[in-house]
């Protein structure tokens, strides 16, 4: 499919209520977030901060952001934390974020589990967080370590950034 077929389909689907992303070439398709998936959202992003006042990330935090990775594909993590604020304001953000944090939304279990968490870490985010708001189920996933707890529960990031989930 042509960039300018591929960016008009992008753009109309968001009026339909349909949140589109390409992964590896796969366009994924997810209806837009439902009042439980928003309220986790804002609840997790207010919770974002730095461990310490001495540490070297800023903790910058955005839902819904879309971001161009690496190999081309575009995606929109329910939150992206960054440790220095992305240049680009009227495109897709090209830096690739520290941490991600995806609200599983019903019946979509396996586009953030089997999708998008190797996704991300393929990619090089240090940190990917799943949450189930409807079982509470936290799941961990770093390069060389998974870990799975109940909500709430704060979170040390790699990047020096601490939420609660």
């Amino acid at each position: 499919m042509s960039k300018p077929l591929l960016e008009e389909q992008f753009s109309g689907v968001v009026e339909l209520g349909i949140k589109l992303e390409r992964v590896g070439g796969l366009t994924v398709w997810e209806a837009q977030p439902v009042l439980r998936h928003q309220k986790a959202v804002f609840r997790i992003q207010q919770s974002i901060r730095p461990v310490s006042e001495e540490g070297d990330c800023g903790c910058f935090q955005y839902a819904d952001l879309s971001i161009l990775f690496p190999d081309g594909s575009e995606k929109r993590p329910d939150i992206s934390i960054f440790c220095c604020e992305p240049d680009e304001e009227d495109e897709s953000v090209s830096m690739l974020p520290e941490a991600v944090i995806e609200i599983i939304s019903k019946g979509y279990e396996a586009k953030d589990f089997e999708v998008g968490v190797p996704f991300y870490l393929a990619q090089g985010v240090k940190d990917v967080i799943t949450l189930d708001p409807r079982s509470n189920e936290v799941h961990l996933f770093r390069r060389n370590s998974t870990s799975q707890h109940l909500s709430p529960v704060e979170i040390v990031l790699e990047c020096g950034c601490v939420c609660t989930v």
